[in-house]
């Protein structure tokens, strides 16, 4: 029996898990998270989603999907591996007009064509292809973009490459992609043994805010450059820049010295290379 509309009396994950034979998909980059005090903390980190309308890409078993719930969002979730439906079912059931659930592939499916109006991205995303997932979110060419927040569980190693400021060793084109018109924070690490079965890595959840985008500067004209530039990373700029038509002159006007090399330039800086492009 439910406790109240937005709490039902729900089992276990590791009953779900055993009940439905969900045992986790190494070729679909499946970990399950299963302890719901931490579920319930990510589900709490774009803050408050109650009547928010949230995009989860692959729930599994649906731990994070009943701790949205719980914290009253309206989900929209893709899952490809069928042997997961009956028990996202069952969560649709206890929720009732609270859980819409999309059996396919999420690199094919433009999110922003299943919500209507703006929407929050949270998810434990399969590491098979979550770095992929967030460039294309982070590249969207309509700015501001559809969704409010991305939530997102990384590999720890992907979340410092995120995060990363210029000059640390981690730093590239996924650090300007995600920072030139984003927020972006680590805002949990998450341990190895909290997921089952264990992955060799450890994690961490990724909180992304779009921000403006600054003017005069375009995706396909930081995305030119810094492909040219960390593609040689060990090269200085004035050689790994000379195939990008306008790159030096930008470098110049810019104040940056052609004998840099690409991961000392900082986020603002490629962004003013850009503008002058």
């Amino acid at each position: 029996m439910a406790q109240s509309n937005l709490r039902p009396d729900l089992p276990p994950l590791r009953d779900v898990i055993k009940r439905h034979r969900l045992a986790a998909s190494k070729a679909l980059g499946q970990n399950f998270l299963l302890d719901e005090q931490l579920l319930d903390r990510i589900a709490a980190i774009p803050g408050d989603l109650n009547g928010a309308q949230v995009y989860e890409v692959g729930p599994g078993p649906g731990g994070l999907t009943r701790a949205l719930l719980r914290a009253g969002a309206h989900v929209t979730a893709v899952e490809r591996d069928q042997r997961c439906l009956p028990a996202l079912a069952e969560l649709a059931e206890a929720f009732p007009g609270q859980l819409r659930v999309i059996e396919g592939d999420a690199m094919q499916i433009d999110p922003a064509r299943e919500i209507s109006g703006p929407y929050h991205i949270a998810s434990n995303l399969p590491y098979n292809v979550g770095t992929a997932l967030a460039v294309g979110w982070l590249t969207s060419k309509n700015w501001p973009p559809s969704w409010l927040s991305m939530t997102l569980m990384f590999q720890r190693e992907v979340a410092n490459r995120i995060v990363s400021a210029g000059g640390d060793s981690a730093y590239g084109r996924l650090a300007i992609l995600a920072q030139w018109r984003c927020n972006a924070r680590i805002a949990m690490p998450v341990h190895r043994s909290a997921f089952t079965p264990p992955p060799k890595v450890m994690s961490a959840v990724v909180h992304i805010t779009p921000g403006e985008q600054p003017e005069g500067a375009e995706m396909a004209t930081l995305e030119k450059l810094t492909a040219a530039a960390f593609g040689q990373r060990r090269k200085m700029l004035r050689q790994s820049l000379k195939s990008v038509p306008g790159a030096m002159e930008a470098l110049t006007a810019a104040g940056i010295e052609g004998d840099r090399r690409a991961e000392t330039v900082s986020v603002a800086e490629w962004v003013e290379v850009a503008r002058g492009v």
